[in-house]
């Protein structure tokens, strides 16, 4: 499976963090949880000649980033490996903080927003992409749907909706040195390819439903990944491909003063 996927699933969506960046020219850029760096070289195109720093913490992801980034020559661009929960950065050394689904993942979220926050400087400005809650978005509902009992509910930390109340999540962001939260409600599909096994690929690589389908016996997890095959067959046109209803919160607030 190719490690660019996730920017193909995540396109639509995407295209409202990147109208919301607002990256000036010089501006120092960090991304967090920044993959294969797309949402990363972006940043450094836009504020040249400030640099951006992109922060994940899977080196193979990295790996990647590297390589299309030396491959488009952005010479203002450094990638970190570590979790931004508890990463060293400079002391409020940066304008401009972003991330595409990449904050819904941290074991504690007021910690995590806390480093980040003083990672800032005074009215720096952060731009997030994150899901909604579970019940809002088609692709989950019909991944629980298709494994049934077996469907796993996510330990703290791994949770890709963490942030999806809008209220919990603005007085976490208020109560780690944020202010001025606004929540756009952002209703766009994911597209998981025009391949139908490719799509099943992907869909069986997603944390919840591995640990759903570990959880059976050959058989049952046999069938299991059949009702899969099945949902996402449902969901396929020649037009389109494998496409689902979803809906992300795009968070933008500043650093308080």
């Amino acid at each position: 499976m190719s490690l660019d996927f996730y920017d193909v699933e995540l396109r639509a969506h995407h295209e409202h963090l990147r109208a919301a960046y607002r990256i000036g020219r010089g501006d120092e850029v960090v991304d967090i949880a920044c993959g294969t760096g797309l949402t990363t070289r972006e940043a450094a195109r836009a504020g040249a000649p400030g640099s951006v720093v992109g922060v994940d913490v899977s080196e193979r992801m990295l790996e990647r980033a590297r390589q299309v980034t030396a491959a488009e020559r952005l010479d203002n661009v450094r990638y970190e490996l570590g979790d931004a929960q508890v990463h060293r950065f400079d002391p409020a050394g940066f304008d401009v903080a972003i991330s595409r689904f990449g904050t819904m993942f941290f074991s504690d979220p007021a910690v995590a927003f806390a480093n980040i926050a003083a990672a800032l400087r005074p009215e720096a400005r952060l731009v997030l992409l994150v899901w909604q809650r579970r019940e809002h978005n088609e692709w989950a509902r019909a991944i629980d749907a298709a494994l049934g009992n077996a469907a796993q509910r996510p330990e703290p930390g791994a949770d890709p909706f963490s942030l999806g109340d809008a209220e919990a999540t603005a007085d976490i962001l208020e109560r780690t040195g944020f202010d001025g939260m606004r929540f756009e409600d952002v209703r766009e599909p994911v597209l998981y390819g025009h391949d139908l096994d490719a799509a099943l690929a992907f869909v069986r690589g997603f944390q919840d439903t591995s640990a759903a389908l570990a959880s059976l016996s050959d058989g049952e997890a046999a069938d299991a990944v059949e009702r899969l095959r099945e949902t996402l067959a449902a969901h396929y046109s020649d037009e389109r491909g494998v496409v689902f209803d979803a809906r992300s919160w795009l968070i933008t607030a500043r650093r308080r003063r």
